[in-house]
């Protein structure tokens, strides 16, 4: 089995994020970026795979400008056997990266896309969807827990209503939930070899896609701040102030 494994440069989650001062996004100069959370989930999930017997090579694809090659560096030094950067300086949308990883994954002839369910800038939750219906592939979204039985796949997923669980016929496309494990770290050796692995380099135009955005950002704005707490001198002052927040905006 051959395992595709996108993963996505972000903010780092350790660091809030400010909006530019004209409004047309997030300022993210000068901050430090790092892999998407979910994505190093799904990395682990395949190299857990790999470890058991049950994949022969796993390939991690990474899309943007050149700053993205340090995250692939960081899936090689994690496991990875191969790394595959699309180079565009456009700042893609999830159908276009949806698009871009379909021709990846039909030139690697990949069996199984293992991806974060949403990057943590954005948190939009559609690629590893949109990518299920471009390729007409089954899929599972926000998996807790794979489990690979002779050529088919046991996802179970974690629901409002419980656990489902299901069977999935190579080949597919899964998105890693928060609690389907916990990413590895890096050796500082793997990392030194790492540097000087090679990085195939693709291109937008190369795979002949269309990446036009199709949606337009109007205006992004940070949250109001929230008004500074008071103390009170009692559980009962608590709860009569409770009671008059709630009236007064009943009223």
């Amino acid at each position: 089995m051959k395992i595709l494994v996108p993963v996505k440069r972000v903010l780092d989650y350790a660091i809030k994020a400010r909006a530019k001062a004209d409004g047309s996004g997030a300022d993210l100069a000068g901050l430090k970026m790092s892999l998407n959370p979910f994505d190093e989930i799904a990395l682990e999930a395949a190299l857990r795979l790999k470890e058991a017997g049950q994949a022969h090579e796993i390939i991690t694809v990474s899309c943007g400008e050149a700053a993205v090659q340090d995250g692939l560096r960081t899936t090689l030094a994690l496991g990875a056997d191969r790394a595959i950067w699309v180079s565009t300086p456009e700042n893609l949308q999830p159908l276009a990266v949806a698009k871009l990883l379909r021709e990846v994954v039909l030139r690697e002839s990949a069996d199984l896309v293992l991806c974060g369910k949403q990057a943590i800038d954005d948190d939009a939750n559609q690629t590893g969807q949109m990518l299920a219906a471009l390729l007409d592939w089954c899929q599972a979204t926000q998996a807790a827990d794979i489990r690979h039985d002779a050529g088919s796949l046991d996802v179970v997923r974690e629901t409002d209503q419980g656990t489902e669980t299901l069977r999935l016929t190579l080949p597919a496309v899964i998105t890693a939930d928060l609690r389907l494990n916990e990413p590895r770290y890096a050796t500082l050796p793997n990392i030194m070899k790492a540097r000087k692995k090679p990085i195939e380099e693709l291109s937008a135009e190369t795979l002949a896609v269309d990446i036009a955005p199709r949606l337009t950002t109007l205006h992004v704005a940070e949250p109001p701040s929230r008004p500074a707490g008071i103390r009170v001198k009692s559980v009962e002052a608590l709860l009569n102030g409770l009671a008059q927040t709630i009236g007064g905006k009943s009223q």
